[in-house]
């Protein structure tokens, strides 16, 4: 059985507490590992939105499975820490008044979308719902979401704000981080995306709709390239069936006349959950979507897996 740091205490997973990074960086230079810099195969972990607004059980956007996805997580980094070359996350980061929150729109009496709203482009040119910001851009947003990504906007509730405990990492897996740091001697990597008003930007990689001239409105190539630095790519976070979808879509479209590209993929599926919505089956929706992936080249693995 695989030795943990002293510190690590899985029970923690799911409660807010500052992380201990001085214990997590001691145990790491104490672990004797080599440098990342000497790694001949170079594997990436991805972590998407690990955040504890969609992992704790009090999170704003808690997605059932999380502590459990984390834990496992948390444990492939302590076993695999001398494979792992890079991590790398991406943290979902919001402003109270963005187009996918209730502070947008208003239906005709006034009153705000409440969370978990569905709304189309049919309801908004017939006025069911107003936007209060920018109405020739969001009236066109509505439209080009259901053209382009076929799917209807969906107003969530507040969630990973900038400057709130809900947008931190949880604890429990920056310490793993900060353990990986110290022991490879390897600096993680951290991409924020979603503060743009006028988008969502579930993939991490690129925006549901482009915004022209905004330097975070198109495709991230700067972190492609990152990306594209490395043999084996080990995705986890949260929600599956939101955001580490949505960035599998973009590596699915970029790389689709790139097999080899896409064959260094790998998705622990057992590091990550989905939304759960009152009237939609997201998880359903996923595992259609990835069985799809799989066939085109996706590799879809566990954690108890071996690298490679």
């Amino acid at each position: 059985m695989t030795a943990f740091p002293a510190y690590y205490a899985p029970e923690r997973i799911g409660k807010l507490t500052y992380p201990d990074t001085a214990a997590a960086a001691s145990a790491g230079l104490a672990a004797g590992l080599p440098s990342a810099d000497q790694d001949t195969r170079r594997v990436m972990l991805l972590l998407i939105d690990p955040q504890v607004d969609f992992i704790h059980p009090d999170g704003a956007l808690c997605v059932p499975g999380a502590v459990d996805d984390t834990r496992r997580t948390v444990e492939w980094i302590y076993r695999h820490a001398g494979e792992i070359t890079t991590i790398a996350a991406s943290l979902d980061s919001h402003l109270p008044r963005q187009i996918f929150f209730p502070t947008w729109w208003r239906d005709a009496s006034g009153q705000p979308p409440a969370p978990f709203t569905p709304i189309s482009a049919a309801e908004v040119e017939a006025g069911k719902w107003v936007p209060l910001y920018e109405p020739e851009w969001s009236r066109a947003y509505v439209h080009a979401l259901e053209e382009n990504a076929r799917k209807q906007l969906m107003i969530w509730p507040f969630h990973t704000l900038i400057g709130t405990p809900g947008h931190a990492i949880t604890p429990a897996l920056y310490e793993a981080i900060a353990y990986h740091a110290a022991a490879r001697q390897a600096q993680p990597h951290f991409v924020l995306k979603g503060s743009l008003p006028q988008t969502e930007y579930y993939s991490l990689l690129e925006p549901e709709v482009k915004v022209p001239g905004h330097p975070e409105g198109g495709l991230n190539t700067a972190f492609l390239s990152v990306l594209e630095n490395h043999d084996l790519i080990y995705v986890a976070g949260q929600a599956k069936s939101h955001c580490v979808l949505e960035t599998l879509g973009s590596v699915m479209r970029i790389y689709r006349d790139r097999p080899a590209e896409i064959a260094k993929w790998r998705v622990l599926t057992d590091c990550m959950s989905s939304v759960v919505h009152p009237q939609i089956d997201f998880d359903a929706l996923a595992e259609e979507t990835l069985a799809r992936y799989a066939t085109q080249g996706l590799r879809l693995v566990r954690s108890t897996d071996p690298v490679g």
